[in-house]
């Protein structure tokens, strides 16, 4: 059974990332901060770290992956269609060959890898608060997609029990 200092410290561990609105990289700094304070203590709060900081990394992995792909495809579009000379003479650039007509496969899939984002972003916030609510219940919480970047390592308290576990072989 877990106390209530371990599930408030899971609790905030979970609810810190949400700085990221606030301030920047908040949602790897203050997670990191909890999680290293309070790892030794508990090993709920332990996991519920682990957690939130596999979910920020598998994050931020596939919002680069998205932006990769979304962001060149914009610039190839937007500098395709200013002439060369107007950009070289530095003249009034106007472009007026952009409309629905004229957006390729490669557009759409940008403007594909942009909603995705945003939903991947909308999805975050409330899977955080899931896990916060499950962590103030003393529940064991797993965010979907989740790459295990920072797995669970193996101490040497558990080392020595699991050797001594097992029955010497005898000598041959």
């Amino acid at each position: 059974m877990e106390t209530s200092n371990h599930k408030t410290t899971a609790t905030f561990s979970h609810l810190s990332a949400l700085t990221q609105y606030f301030i920047p990289f908040g949602n790897f700094i203050f997670p990191i901060i909890i999680w290293s304070s309070a790892k030794k203590n508990s090993e709920f709060a332990d996991h519920h770290g682990r957690q939130i900081i596999n979910f920020q990394l598998s994050l931020f992995l596939y919002s680069l992956l998205l932006f990769i792909i979304a962001v060149p495809i914009f610039l190839t579009t937007l500098l395709k269609n200013i002439p060369f000379q107007a950009m070289a003479t530095r003249e009034n650039i106007f472009v007026d060959d952009f409309s629905p007509a004229n957006i390729t496969g490669l557009v759409s899939i940008a403007i594909i890898a942009l909603v995705i984002f945003f939903f991947l972003k909308v999805a975050e916030f409330f899977l955080i608060i899931v896990a916060a609510v499950k962590a103030a219940n003393g529940e064991h919480y797993y965010y979907p997609l989740t790459i295990n970047f920072i797995g669970k390592t193996i101490t040497e308290s558990t080392v020595s029990a699991t050797e001594h576990t097992h029955e010497p072989q005898p000598e041959v």
